[in-house]
């Protein structure tokens, strides 16, 4: 049985292992299907009333 050593008392190797197993999986879901909420409160870069240059 491995022993029990805290995060912050760990090596940089092993706080690295630990933190690439958490980011490494996505928890069965697939982030290419996902659709973005649509917020009509959100912020817009587009301008509302957009210049024409003639």
């Amino acid at each position: 049985m491995k022993k029990f050593v805290p995060y912050e008392k760990m090596s940089k190797k092993e706080k690295h292992r630990v933190d690439s197993e958490k980011r490494r999986d996505w928890q069965g879901i697939n982030p290419v299907t996902r659709i973005a909420d649509t917020d009509r409160k959100k912020y817009k870069r587009k301008s509302k009333y957009p210049e024409t240059f003639e």
